[in-house]
């Protein structure tokens, strides 16, 4: 292994564990901060997520699973694909409304998300990872970066967040103030 591999899989697990540890504890927070889940319903509810109590469940353990299974590098497609649903679930309901900028509450945090969650599958775990220790000579190893990585990871999260909105989300009413 040389200098740049080493560094290299280094720069990984940072990148892993950063974006990991931050989608977890959104998830931590739905289950046990601020409101939980039923105020974590309550809100669900309000930007049109219904039955909102289990939108919130949902949610949280998704958050924490994908942030999770992402910091620890396992089965990384996958987990990467619950970054990409939960994002755009979020960027349609809460934030697609207020443009691009997070500083207006836009979409540019779901994106950074969803797309660096992607790029790690498409890069794959790296050899800190319970990929490389689990799977290197499984022969499904293969399976977990690359094309394979970046198709698992975009094709199963687009579905299930378009899913989810198509299935779930009814906008509320707008109102005249």
């Amino acid at each position: 292994m040389t200098a740049y591999d080493s560094a290299l899989d280094f720069g990984l697990l940072f990148l892993r564990v950063v974006l990991g540890v931050t989608m977890a504890a959104h998830g931590y927070n739905k289950f046990f901060g601020g409101g939980r889940i039923p105020g974590t319903a309550g809100w669900f509810e309000s930007i049109g997520m219904k039955p909102g109590t289990f939108h919130a469940r949902v949610a949280a353990a998704t958050e924490m699973a994908a942030g999770i299974g992402l910091a620890v590098g396992l089965l990384t497609p996958v987990p990467a694909a619950g970054f990409v649903a939960l994002m755009l679930v979020a960027a349609w309901t809460v934030h697609r409304a207020n443009g691009f900028f997070i500083v207006k509450e836009g979409w540019e945090y779901n994106l950074i998300l969803a797309t660096t969650a992607v790029a790690i599958a498409t890069i794959g775990a790296g050899k800190y990872s319970l990929d490389y220790l689990l799977f290197r000579d499984a022969g499904i190893a293969d399976l977990l970066h690359g094309w394979c990585g970046l198709v698992i990871a975009l094709g199963l999260g687009l579905a299930g967040g378009i899913g989810q909105l198509v299935i779930f989300y009814r906008p509320p009413a707008k109102t005249d103030a």
